[in-house]
């Protein structure tokens, strides 16, 4: 098996030419002869250099509007032909065909075309036939063939060129096989899943071009790895590298953040909010959702909807956190963040998130749609005798967004666009309401005349009856029990009012 190969002919044709030009002024310094078609030919042709089109050599012109220009024998044969088997020597001297020892190609932009919001026509085109082609054989004979399907490689190339004298080794060629894969594959994947658009879906394919390793996973005897790319997300202004428990608290503050439109900040700890509240300043805010848990707010991931401000900013830097995100900073306040090089400062960029997730189990992946449905005041029905004032339903509102964005089982108290306390992640409902009022106790928030709401419905009268008790002037939960009449009493005789949705919020 050959080790050293040396490049003698070259076919290049790319989309993209910028970075090409050292790499192709190398390649004819060294004596390679270049084969290219359409505007690559002419761009080489452009830097005065030697270049043979691609239709001198098979003898066919670029025909169907440029859907055929590469798929022949001449151009495949110089490619596949295994330089060690006699058979195929013989045959590549029959039919004249050149040996082709290095491919330079990429892709036509369908990504970028679909993104761009491309009629059908135009992204229809944008599936590349001859590219692709081109690709694979060359990475499957990578023995004897470069493959370049990528400009990040071309100045990589060039550096193996220039310092092995035009050869490269065996273990070279296999890698740049592997970048090419990954593009072929990457690339058949966006194509599939923008046919495959008819619910329910039955195969379930992605792919991700980037990938950063994580100091660990969840915990240190664990790998971890972020596939994604965190630069089009996040500016970072200051702070460590995001381990994978920063991660998955920033993707559950991002989610509950966009949920609100007025000035809003959000601490959450474990993915849950221990704090959040909307004023009228992010400052105001920022006191507030503090307010609510100062002991569970150390160390944890916050979050604004807002620019921060320097006021603002001090008092933040007064207390120990691990990420803070925000649209926009005031220059004096990232200076100050800076002062401690550890705690994470992220900009958040506008980039439109997905409308699926997914996650591992078991032997598989399972998918779903997020969960982007929120009730308003419109879609809450009184099922009570007495009904919920118009404070009363703007803070079953803003409950509403938080229990959708809380573990369950959950309960949530909210008093003027306040977060007072909650109960996440139990085992029962009753054990989440008891857990909710011994937090709100603990930092000596009254529940008389806050509101409730629950993420799923009450099997039995006792949580109303609980929350009564404590104060709770009105209630919001999904409804469906076949006991609703229970629970819909025991409001009645308490005084209190209740409105059902229709729509249940588990987090798991």
């Amino acid at each position: 098996m050959s080790q050293q190969i040396k490049i003698k002919n070259a076919l290049i044709s790319v989309y993209y030419k910028d970075g090409l030009e050292p790499l192709v002024r190398l390649l004819a310094q060294q004596g390679v002869q270049l084969f290219s078609t359409g505007g690559t030919e002419q761009f080489i042709k452009d830097l005065n250099l030697p270049v043979t089109a691609v239709e001198d050599l098979t003898g066919y012109p670029s025909i169907l509007g440029g859907r055929v220009k590469t798929l022949h024998p001449k151009v495949f044969g110089g490619i596949l032909n295994r330089r060690n088997l006699a058979e195929d020597k013989v045959q590549i001297a029959e039919y004249e065909i050149p040996e082709i020892d290095l491919v330079i190609v990429d892709l036509y932009p369908f990504e970028e075309t679909l993104k761009a919001g491309g009629s059908e026509e135009e992204i229809i085109e944008k599936i590349d036939i001859g590219g692709i082609s081109l690709i694979r054989a060359a990475a499957k004979n990578f023995n004897d063939v470069v493959i370049l399907a990528s400009k990040d490689d071309y100045a990589t190339l060039q550096q193996q060129l220039e310092e092995q004298n035009g050869e490269t080794s065996l273990a070279q060629r296999k890698a740049y096989a592997k970048k090419a894969f990954h593009t072929s594959s990457h690339y058949d994947t966006a194509i599939f899943n923008y046919f495959n658009t008819e619910e329910p879906l039955t195969l379930f394919k992605q792919s991700i071009n980037t990938a950063k390793t994580l100091r660990y996973g969840e915990n240190p005897h664990q790998q971890g790895v972020f596939y994604g790319d965190l630069d089009e997300m996040f500016t970072k202004l200051n702070g460590k590298e995001l381990s994978y428990n920063n991660l998955v608290d920033v993707d559950a503050a991002v989610s509950l953040i966009d949920e609100f439109i007025e000035p809003t900040f959000a601490i959450l700890k474990h993915t849950n909010a221990c704090g959040i509240a909307s004023r009228e300043t992010i400052g105001q805010a920022w006191d507030d959702a503090l307010a609510c848990d100062p002991v569970s707010a150390f160390g944890g991931v916050l979050i604004a909807n807002r620019e921060i401000d320097l006021a603002t900013a001090t008092e933040i830097n007064k207390l120990f956190f691990e990420v803070l995100i925000a649209p926009s900073y005031a220059p004096e306040a990232v200076e100050l963040f800076k002062a401690k090089k550890n705690r994470v400062i992220l900009q958040r960029n506008p980039v439109e998130l997905g409308k699926k997730q997914f996650k591992t189990l078991l032997n598989g992946v399972i998918e779903q749609d997020k969960d982007l449905i929120i009730e308003g005041t419109d879609q809450m029905v009184t099922v009570t005798e007495k009904s919920p004032s118009a404070a009363e339903l703007k803070d079953l509102f803003f409950a509403n967004k938080i229990v959708k964005h809380t573990k369950s089982n959950t309960i949530v108290f909210v008093k003027d666009n306040t977060l007072l306390a909650s109960g996440v992640g139990q085992t029962s409902r009753v054990d989440a309401l008891k857990q909710a009022i011994v937090k709100a106790d603990a930092f000596n928030f009254s529940l008389i005349g806050s509101v409730m709401a629950s993420d799923a419905f009450f099997p039995f009268p006792d949580c109303v009856e609980i929350a009564a008790g404590a104060g709770i002037t009105a209630v919001l939960q999904p409804g469906g029990s076949i006991k609703d009449a229970d629970s819909i009493n025991m409001a009645n005789e308490k005084g209190i009012a209740m409105v059902t949705t229709g729509i249940r919020h588990f987090k798991h």
